[in-house]
């Protein structure tokens, strides 16, 4: 029965969910440690308490199928079985992982469920013991070391004022039917005691029981469990031993935590670990981490987009003040009002940034999901692969993030599956017989760069370009005079892939596809850096945050536009004469370099410019290629507030967002990338000046 209202109880769900999946990503962490360390047995205890967590937290939910088979997988994780593994427990916590994401994608309703039979298997076998041919004391097997649950039983037996007694009995080699025995011995205790924990279960079949083991809480004595048990036929030994109380005191927290059915409580309790020591028992309890808040992103978007309204407001106010002071030159208000305004545009930014703030998380969020990537799709080619990272503390908004993750698992799969080379390959090459992977990230003015390469053999242009003509995306005369750069960008085409053979991995021509279109979307840019027999690097470039970007605003046929200016290079001025013609496409020569001109007119489909005007040329940065925007009018910088446009109200993709200025007007924000690849395609106007 619960207590809680509909509402509470998705709130709880969704605490869960947030937890547990921070949990799963620790249980991948600590398996590729426990792949490297198997004999490690505090990594084992590691393992076991996030299980642990898990499990109590998914029965509190009343995930009752996630609970038992985490029930079943903390029973495999003890220091000896792992000992005696031979590296199947790390493969186990990993597959264990993965079967937990599924369940629980089900669970949520964004995934179907999984069948755990396969694991529950793996799981069994691992811990099924030798048949032994007579009776062991426990102390030699670790037979009594009961679940916590079960310890949990036995504590609070024992503060009743009840005896516990652990039980081994040794079935005998004639009986022929142990499942009856089994049962027999079971109702045998049941005159005289409670059972508490037994020992196996009935997951193992009942030809396989040589010996049975009990924990039972009685007031009779020990002497009559001996005696009791001694079934002819049945039971041919008999190990008793008596449980003292301080053998199971440290049982007690956990009862308290179990006891205690409350789904809010058993979420928010901070839980301490039967196996912590006493002092980091007693440190952990007494200093709960109070400093942390989770808060639902929508309400940090909403406070944010109120923050947005704050910097139009301010926009006006501004647009107001220069009215006042052309009307009021003389009036003494006019400084006040400017003092005014200082004041709160210093408390609006540093507002706008606290916000800002609270959306950043460390990129390390995204990173420390991509080891697992690697080792999985290693092992599957075959290759021996390790990732290195850096810059995982550098901040990101919470929303690119997000979108980053599906682009940058491509980019690190490519690597590892196109990229690094076999090892017979690689020694013959000079290099080592273990490639490497390397993930950074930093800072640049107000975007983040994120790279990702690889020591591998590099992108093969003959073969890209060949792949390219092949499929009719080039012709053998535009490949001739094709550049690097432009040739390395030939892998972001849809349905283009040079892999030899199409694989689970990949070999579709759409990972490289999806890369670039995200990128795109977030308003930021990707460039390639590709050595032959040396390797390849990809550098990503975002912007820090999707609400609030500084622009430089520019006019054509009157229509008032913006683009990011972290984008822009510089700014420069020309006449109509010094832009040329080359195989049907306006260029201009700025200093020692050639630059490919877009005019801008096209977006108005306004005419070409007259010989004698003068034009503005932006310069600006489309990966590591530079590009000529040509535009009327330059309007000047501006703070601007993005604003998502419906997909009812425009139909290209040429305009990312909109904002408003200060005096009502509406200025549409370009995609850059979109504009540069659409409108320096099209051939130059048949009037424009031939070199």
């Amino acid at each position: 029965m619960s207590f809680f209202s509909e509402e509470r109880q998705s709130e709880l769900k969704e605490l869960f969910f947030e937890s547990a999946s921070e949990l799963l990503q620790t249980l991948n962490e600590e398996g590729l440690k426990l792949e490297r360390s198997p004999g490690d047995r505090e990594l084992v205890r590691q393992v076991r308490r996030t299980i642990h967590t898990l499990k109590g937290d998914s029965a509190a939910c009343g995930f009752q199928d996630v609970s038992s088979l985490a029930h079943e997988l903390e029973d495999a994780l003890t220091p000896e079985i792992a000992a005696g593994s031979k590296g199947k427990l790390a493969e186990i916590v990993l597959s264990a992982a993965d079967t937990f994401a599924a369940m629980l994608a089900a669970h949520r309703g964004t995934g179907i469920a999984p069948l755990p039979a396969p694991l529950r298997e793996r799981i069994r076998e691992l811990v099924a013991r030798p048949e032994p041919k007579h009776i062991v004391p426990y102390k030699l097997t670790g037979r009594f070391a009961w679940t916590e649950y079960e310890q949990i039983a036995i504590g609070q037996a024992l503060g009743q004022g009840k005896n516990v007694y652990n039980l081994a009995l040794a079935v005998d080699h004639a009986c022929p039917m142990k499942a009856a025995a089994m049962q027999l011995v079971k109702n045998v205790l049941g005159q005289f005691g409670d059972v508490l924990a037994v020992f196996p279960d009935s997951s193992v079949l009942p030809e396989q029981i040589d010996v049975m083991e009990f924990a039972v809480a009685s007031l009779q004595s020990i002497d009559t469990f001996e005696k009791k048990c001694r079934i002819p036929s049945v039971i041919s030994d008999v190990i008793a031993e008596a449980v003292n109380a301080g053998a199971s005191e440290h049982a007690q927290p956990a009862a308290a935590v179990v006891a205690d059915h409350d789904s809010s409580k058993a979420l928010e309790t901070l839980e301490v670990n039967s196996e912590a020591t006493p002092d980091e028992s007693a440190t952990a309890s007494q200093v709960p981490d109070i400093t942390k808040l989770r808060v639902d992103a929508d309400r940090i978007d909403a406070v944010l987009n109120l923050v947005g309204e704050l910097v139009i407001g301010k926009s006006m106010l501004m647009q107001s003040m220069n009215e006042f002071e052309k009307r009021f030159r003389k009036d003494p208000l006019r400084v006040k009002f400017a003092d005014a305004m200082a004041f709160q545009a210093r408390v609006l930014n540093d507002l706008q940034k606290s916000v800002m703030k609270i959306r950043m998380v460390p990129v390390e969020q995204l990173f420390r999901r991509l080891p697992r990537l690697v080792r999985d799709v290693a092992k599957a080619c075959g290759k021996d692969v390790v990732l290195q990272v850096a810059g995982e503390e550098t901040d990101l908004d919470k929303s690119i993030l997000d979108m980053l993750t599906e682009p940058l698992s491509h980019l690190v799969r490519n690597s590892v599956d196109h990229g690094i080379e076999p090892s017979p390959q690689r020694l013959a090459a000079g290099k080592p017989a273990q490639g490497t992977v390397r993930l950074n990230a930093y800072h640049q003015g107000n975007q983040i760069i994120i790279e990702c390469s690889d020591d591998g053999a590099g992108i093969d242009r003959y073969k890209l370009v060949s792949k390219a003509v092949e499929k009719g995306l080039l012709t053998h005369s535009e490949a001739e005079h094709l550049s690097d750069s432009d040739a390395s960008h030939l892998i972001f085409h849809p349905g283009l892939s040079t892999a030899e053979h199409i694989t689970e991995i990949s070999g579709r021509g759409v990972g490289m596809d999806v890369v670039q279109s995200v990128i795109e979307r977030l308003k930021g840019t990707i460039s390639i850096d590709s050595k032959p027999g040396m390797g390849t690097t990809f550098l990503l470039k975002v912007p820090l945050t999707l609400a609030i970007i500084k622009a430089l605003m520019f006019r054509v046929a009157d229509r008032l536009y913006a683009i990011p200016l972290a984008s822009v290079i510089e700014i420069a001025r020309a006449s109509a004469a010094d832009v040329h013609r080359v195989d049907q496409h306006e260029v201009m020569q700025l200093r020692d370099q050639v630059l490919p001109l877009v005019r801008m007119g096209q977006l108005a489909h306004s005419g070409p410019v007259g010989l004698n005007n003068k034009i503005f040329v932006i310069i600006v940065a489309i990966g590591d290629r530079k590009f000529g925007l040509i535009v009327d009018r330059l309007v000047g910088e501006e703070e601007l507030v993005i604003k998502a446009l419906d997909d009812d109200l425009t139909s290209t993709d040429l305009v990312s967002g909109a904002s408003i200025l200060g005096d009502g007007s509406v200025v549409l924000i370009l995609n850059l990338s979109v504009v540069v690849s659409k409108f320096g395609k099209i051939p130059a106007y048949a009037e424009a000046v031939t070199a």
